[in-house]
């Protein structure tokens, strides 16, 4: 994972002071890297019986629907209020600066599907707490979640302690 990890530009002091924002626009802007994460995100996944990948906006939609391509699974994006055309349930969520809100189509998952969550960052773990709250509620079981970057110091996998988690790159 290093060829990819090094791939990612750090930022300091963005969005604010004291802040090192790992952006991964150079990542994904690099067909070599972009492929390479695509491929080992698929051998991970391959045979672990998932029916749906779900990715939280914006960019765990960036690597959710290469992925459920690539797994045989169907894609449903977690979008933010007021996005989705269809009628949703929501979640609120705390973010490092604020609050926010996710929404889902009340119909995008049949009780008792199989479920792999994915998002680009594991920081406080406040957003994949909000996803797995609206995948549990339409029935989804959770078979695992993963993330490409984890701010380990954040401690945002105590948050998610009962799901099998993975990520990629740590910081």
């Amino acid at each position: 994972m290093e060829d990819i990890k090094k791939l990612i530009r750090s930022i300091p002091n963005f969005p604010k002071e004291g802040i090192i924002f790992r952006d991964i626009t150079t990542l994904i802007k690099d067909k070599d890297g972009l492929k390479l994460l695509i491929e080992k995100l698929i051998e991970m996944y391959k045979d672990k019986n998932i029916d749906y990948v779900v990715g939280a906006e914006s960019r765990g939609f960036i690597f959710g629907a290469p992925l459920a391509y690539g797994i045989n699974a169907g894609f449903i994006p977690v979008r933010k209020q007021g996005k989705l055309p269809y009628k949703t349930i929501s979640e609120s969520y705390e973010l490092e600066y604020g609050e926010s809100i996710f929404e889902i189509h009340e119909d995008a998952i049949e009780k008792g599907k199989n479920i792999l969550i994915i998002d680009d960052l594991l920081a406080t773990g406040g957003t994949g707490e909000a996803v797995i709250k609206l995948v549990e509620r339409l029935g989804g079981i959770i078979k695992e979640i993963v993330f490409i970057i984890e701010l380990k110091d954040l401690n945002g996998r105590e948050k998610l302690s009962k799901y099998n988690v993975d990520s990629l790159i740590k910081y």
